[in-house]
C-alpha cells in the first residue's frame, strides 16, 4: 500500500513544482527590463532620428508596455526576417515588431489580438513607366520585403501572373533604395510607410499610384507560444491601449493628426 500512497505524493509535488514555475512575465518583472524587438526601418512604425535615438509607433508602444509591468524598456532592433528568431532565440521577450498574425507564424509563435491595422497600398519607381494602378504590374519586376505579409502576397501575384520577377529584400530601406534606382518597377507596402518614404525626400522619384487589392493586415505582438501568462497579460494591453484613448493619441502623434486609426475589431470575432 505503500507504494500508491508514494506515487501519489511525488505526483502532486510534481504539480506544485509545475504550477509554481516562473514563466516569461515573471522573468520579465524580475528583471527589471522589457526587451522587444522592433523593426527602426519601417516609419512611421519605428525609425531613428538625427541622434539615432529609436522613434516611432511601435517604440512607443513597447515603452508604454514597459511602463506597465513596472520595468525598463529595451529596444533591441530586429530586421523584418530576424523578429522570429530573436525571439526563439532568447534575446528578446516580445516583439513589438508590425508583425503580421498569419496561422503559418502561429505554428511557431504567440499572438496577441490585434494592437494596429494597415492597408496597402502600390508604390511605383523612378523608371517605371507605365505603372499607374495595382493591373500594371503584371509582367514588371516587382519586390519587397523578404517573409512579410507584403511580399507573401505579392509574389504569390506573380506566380499566378505567369510573367514578371519578384525580387525579395532583407529590409524595407533596401527595397525603396532599389525602387528609386530603378531596379524595380514597382513594391506593395503599408499606406503608412509608403507616405512617410514618399514624404521623406530620400528615395528620389518614387511615388504611390494605387490601393493594393488586400484584406486589411492585422499585426500583433508577438511572444514565445508556450508563454500564456505573457500572451494574456499582452491580450489585455491591448485592449487598455484602446479603451483609455493612447491607441489614438499614438496614431495621431505617428501617423496622422486628422486622420483616424483602423478600427481593430471584426464584427463576430474582435470585439
Amino acid at each position: 500500500m505503500k507504494t500508491p500512497l508514494f506515487a501519489f505524493g511525488l505526483a502532486v509535488g510534481v504539480a506544485f513544482a509545475g504550477a509554481a514555475q516562473a514563466d516569461k512575465l515573471d522573468d520579465v518583472i524580475s528583471s527589471g527590463t522589457l526587451r522587444c524587438a522592433v523593426v527602426l526601418d519601417f516609419p512611421p512604425m519605428g525609425s531613428r532620428d538625427a541622434d539615432n535615438k529609436p522613434i516611432g509607433f511601435d517604440v512607443d508602444y513597447c515603452e508604454d508596455l514597459a511602463k506597465a509591468l513596472g520595468v525598463k524598456a529595451e529596444v533591441v532592433e530586429t530586421t523584418f526576417p530576424e523578429r522570429i528568431p530573436a525571439l526563439m532565440s532568447g534575446r528578446v521577450d516580445v516583439a513589438v515588431a508590425s508583425t503580421s498574425d498569419t496561422l503559418e507564424r502561429a505554428k511557431t509563435v504567440g499572438f496577441s489580438i490585434p494592437y494596429y491595422a494597415f492597408e496597402n497600398a502600390v508604390v511605383a519607381g523612378s523608371r517605371a513607366e507605365g505603372v499607374a494602378s495595382f493591373e500594371d504590374l503584371k509582367g514588371k519586376t516587382v519586390g519587397a520585403t523578404a517573409g512579410t505579409y507584403e511580399a507573401i502576397w505579392l509574389e504569390e501575384r506573380v506566380k499566378e501572373w505567369g510573367s514578371g520577377t519578384f525580387r525579395p529584400y532583407q529590409n524595407q530601406a533596401d527595397v525603396f533604395l532599389a525602387l528609386s534606382q530603378g531596379q524595380l518597377d514597382a513594391t506593395v507596402s503599408t499606406v503608412e510607410v509608403a507616405e512617410a518614404n514618399v514624404k521623406s525626400g530620400k528615395f528620389a522619384g518614387i511615388r504611390i499610384v494605387d490601393k493594393a487589392p488586400m484584406v486589411p493586415d492585422y499585426v500583433a505582438l508577438i511572444t514565445l507560444r508556450e508563454e500564456y501568462g505573457m500572451i494574456n497579460y499582452l491580450n489585455l494591453f491591448v485592449n487598455q491601449q484602446v479603451r483609455t484613448g493612447r491607441y489614438v493619441e499614438l496614431y495621431k502623434k505617428w501617423v496622422s493628426e486628422t486622420g483616424e486609426p483602423a478600427n481593430l475589431t471584426i464584427n463576430g470575432v474582435y470585439r
